[in-house]
């Protein structure tokens, strides 16, 4: 191919960028293994579709051989795009002169799951894989992974989890198996060899005593994994977990594979390679690197920053980018040559002063990390605000306020995003925006799951399709529309307990309400389940007149047995399909009809998150016509537990500020970045990663790919565990780093940095996290201003938001006065008259025509009853309206860990 390019300074000026002399060495080295370490806004995707026109312009290599991979859609769509613009901008490609009889070829740009997909369809026969093969969508696979569950002989005492749980938990395991090419005979073998080991082992506490119950649990969970493998085999089925595995497989095994591949792309990108998996690794260095031939010495370019691997916890590897020269030599074994982009063009120099402290301690960590520098002239640019509020609804109200100031003068909505550590706090901080007309966003599916209405709607599900599912029905009976107080609440789950003849505790002069319920919701064998739902149908069958003499309040036995006929009227319809499903949920709740019949912009705003989550259900079920509810609530908890692959939801292009999870945020920047919740064990996250030691689904770390990162036991007893959960909140804190380093690097030009002291139901004092410490410094030391610095609280005081949680709360949304006067003057209007028909002889009397029902959900419900409870039941350790634990339950986090 002839040249059109022939120098550096030709390529600057053909695409009118201003490469730094970093960049340049980038783009054009030559056609050898290297890899880029690119920090966060150095412009990576600029230098890799730069590297593209270098390579073609000067006759190295035609369009069609280039390869270039990334993750997602959208990525991959980008880096076309950047590509294909940047070849027509140099003019190696001119639209305007191409000859239909020979057109020219254009790069190959996919995602690393579609080039697996390529492979299997080209090569696959090559290890027995029949062209008949297809894709398994997610639907389908959670479908047919609760199939197997459901047609599973068992028994399987050690799997104590409710159903959709099991779903969730299956396909983990199933996941984690193919990710670090695992048999699942390596897997049994090595459990079998865990308990014989641990007979002889001195388990002396409850945490060892967990880890044989765990590898009984994991070697029943890997029988019906393999029943899954087995059903997905039967059906020529495969999932993303499969494709890679297979590839790698393929790739391992069959070498003419990858001289047919290294022939056909003599240049490959790898875009994100911190975020791949062993296999993936594996898959790619067995083509284009250290292969089963040998060093092949290919022109791989892969870009990453190892400051910025947030996915561990879901398969990724950061060990990836730093062993890649090893993994990807030079023909003469040489390693390949390591490459640096440290010039930020995104943000200004006193917030990159803040990001570069706190990776200080990651840049250590690996080769070819280096500080991130502001582009010329911005040294003084940007600015951080932080503040320290006394309570969690001051914080709310500081950051609604702040960002409502920054709109009114001047600031699009769209360039504004408040980054979270987790999902709890959304409802507050979409209620607190609209409250001030601001146009607010909630992104992704995980996002809308802890929303109130959508929270209520899948609380209603889980208790339909789980009898034990007893957290989610103690949300329903504690939340705003029945009310329960938490002496009621905790009776009810004693009679939950002698329902299965297990003896209650103490006298009455022991009664611990709270100690109860806890009792009550908390996992145990399903032969011995205390359900509440089934102590909740006592009140049905017989008024809840039951000879255990249990003092249920009169309110409360009302209440009971109202929702028990409630949910067992849409028990009747669990068989039908999922969107006639929920869509009769939400009739029978009300919940849509309150919606719709409510003025407020907060109500507005709900209607449309109802109808977004109901846009995923209904892909959902579009998918398998078939699918079923349990089904789909295992994929809406693997969803929010891991967004791992579920949850692909990017934000609109619309004018609204975005409100997202820390960990969505990777690759997207905006003008100004709010970040709230920065308090001591939340952000940075005290919670380590599940351990393999204590769950199931969790792939023993010395069966993984990457073991030699990860912490190991050296000893079973205390000691040696003691020694492993301090290693692994080690490696949780150096995750959380990664995860601040991402969101302090997210804006432009301002970042807000929030916490606070008492949240909103906790009886202990929270207090500022060490990253909200750092942005404390740094504004002192001239960077930016403190707003707010609230005191710490003395040590006898109380959570004053406790003296306000008596409050009525309606239910789905506070009542407007003025609207709700209309609306039951317009009832008592229609009532009136059709009784006035009725008396004429016109029409039947109106209330023998209406069907038994529960009064409307401000009638009799609109004032809290005394259930003779002497503390307000929010006092009380319940999930709240958020959705997640609150009160010493903040642990139960659902967030990646």
């Amino acid at each position: 191919m002839s040249s059109r390019i022939t120098d550096p300074e030709q390529l600057k000026e053909l695409l009118g960028i201003p490469f730094t002399p970093e960049q340049t060495a980038c783009i054009t080295a030559p056609p050898a293994p290297q890899v880029i370490v690119a920090g966060a806004g150095s412009g990576k995707t600029t230098v890799m579709a730069a590297r593209v026109v270098w390579l073609v312009g000067t006759g190295q290599v035609a369009p069609e051989q280039v390869l270039g991979l990334t993750f997602t859609n959208k990525a991959a769509g980008e880096l076309a795009e950047r590509v294909r613009k940047a070849l027509i901008a140099a003019g190696v490609t001119d639209p305007d002169a191409i000859d239909p009889d020979n057109p020219p070829g254009e790069p190959s740009i996919s995602t690393y799951h579609a080039f697996a997909g390529r492979l299997l369809t080209e090569h696959g026969l090559r290890i027995g894989l029949e062209p008949t093969t297809r894709l398994l969508a997610d639907a389908t696979r959670y479908q047919l992974a609760a199939r197997v569950l459901r047609e599973a002989p068992g028994p399987y005492p050690a799997l104590t989890r409710s159903f959709p749980t099991l779903v969730s938990d299956l396909l983990a395991l199933d996941a984690e198996l193919a990710e670090h090419l695992v048999r699942p005979e390596q897997l049994a073998e090595y459990d079998t060899g865990l308990l014989t080991a641990l007979e002889s082992a001195r388990l002396s506490n409850a945490e060892l005593r967990k880890i044989p119950e765990t590898a009984e649990a994991r070697r029943e969970l890997l029988r019906l994994t393999r029943r899954y493998r087995e059903a997905k085999k039967s059906r020529d089925l495969l999932d993303f977990g499969d494709q890679i595995a297979l590839s790698a497989e393929l790739a391992l095994t069959r070498p003419e594979v990858g001289t047919i591949l290294r022939d056909e792309f003599r240049v490959v990108l790898l875009d994100e390679y911190q975020d791949t998996s062993v296999a993936q690794r594996l898959l790619l260095s067995a083509l284009f690197g250290s292969g089963p031939e040998g060093r092949t010495g290919h022109a791989v370019t892969a870009v990453g920053d190892p400051c910025q691997a947030i996915y561990g916890w879901r398969g990724a590897s950061v060990a990836n980018l730093d062993d890649f020269p090893l993994h990807f030599p030079h023909t003469d074994g040489t390693p390949a040559t390591r490459y640096s982009l440290s010039e930020n063009r995104r943000s200004g120099g006193r917030l990159l002063h803040l990001a570069n402290g706190l990776a200080e301690p990651l840049r250590a960590m690996h080769e070819g990390v280096e500080a991130l520098r502001p582009a010329p002239g911005a040294e003084r640019d940007g600015i951080v605000r932080c503040a320290l509020l006394r309570t969690h609804a001051e914080e709310i109200d500081w950051l609604a306020d702040s960002i409502a100031h920054l709109v009114r003068t001047g600031k699009a909505p769209g360039e504004i995003a408040v980054l979270c550590r987790t999902a709890g706090d959304f409802p507050e901080i979409q209620s607190a925006l609209v409250a001030r007309d601001i146009p607010v966003e909630v992104v992704g599916l995980s996002g809308l799951l802890h929303l109130p209405e959508v929270a209520d709607l899948v609380a209603v599900c889980e208790v339909l399709q789980d009898p034990g599912a007893n957290a989610s029905l103690v949300r329903l009976l504690t939340g705003p529309r029945w009310r329960i107080g938490p002496r009621d609440l905790a009776l009810l789950g004693r009679r939950a307990r002698l329902l299965v003849h297990r003896a209650a505790h103490g006298d009455d002069e022991d009664f611990d309400p709270d100690r109860r319920l806890a009792e009550a919701v908390e996992g145990i064998d399903p032969a011995e389940v205390i359900s509440l739902a089934d102590a909740l149908d006592t009140f049905l069958e017989s008024g809840g007149e039951e000879d255990d003499g249990l003092p249920f309040s009169a309110e409360a036995r009302v209440r009971f047995a109202r929702l028990a006929a409630e949910l067992r009227d849409l028990r009747r319809s669990l068989a039908d399909p999922l969107m006639d499903v929920l869509h009769r949920v939400l009739a029978t709740t009300g919940l849509e009809v309150e919606l719709s019949a409510s003025p407020q912009a907060l109500a507005a705003r709900r209607r449309e998150t109802l109808a977004n989550f109901l846009d995923v259900a209904a892909r959902f079920a579009a998918v398998d016509g078939d699918a079923t509810l349990l089904a789909f609530l295992g994929f809406l908890r693997t969803a929010v537990q891991y967004e791992k692959g579920l949850d692909n939801a990017l934000p609109g292009g619309e004018n609204t500020v975005k409100v997202l999870t820390a960990h969505k945020s990777k690759g997207l920047e905006w003008d100004v970045v709010a970040v709230p919740g920065l308090i001591a064990g939340q952000f940075p996250s005290g919670q380590s990663r599940d351990a393999w030691t204590a769950q199931s689904k969790v792939l023993p770390h010395a069966l993984r790919g990457d073991r030699a990162t990860l912490p190991d036991v050296h000893s079973w007893d205390a000691k040696g565990l003691k020694a492993f959960k301090e290693e692994m909140k080690e490696h949780q804190h150096t995750e959380e780093l990664r995860l601040g380093y991402v969101t302090f690097t997210r804006p432009r030009t301002l970042l807000l940095g929030s916490g606070h002291w008492w949240g909103p139901s906790q009886k202990k004092p929270r207090g500022p996290s060490g990253f909200l410490h750092a942005l404390y410094e740094h504004c002192a030391a001239g960077h930016g201003e403190i707003e707010v610095w609230a005191e710490e609280p003395a040590e006898n005081e109380e959570n004053p938001a406790l003296d306000g949680q008596a409050a009525d709360r309606a239910w789905p949304l506070p009542l407007d006065d003025t609207a709700l006067t209309r609306r039951r003057t317009a009832a008592d209007t229609v009532l009136a008259h059709l009784e006035a028909l009725a008396t004429a002889g016109g029409v039947p009397d109106v209330y023998e025509a209406l069907p038994d029902a529960p009064e409307p959900y401000d009638e009799p419900y609109d004032e809290p009853y005394d259930d003779g409870y002497d503390t307000p039941y929010d006092d009380a350790p319940f999930p709240d309206e958020a959705g997640i634990g609150a009160g010493d339950w903040d642990t139960l986090s659902t967030e990646p860990p």
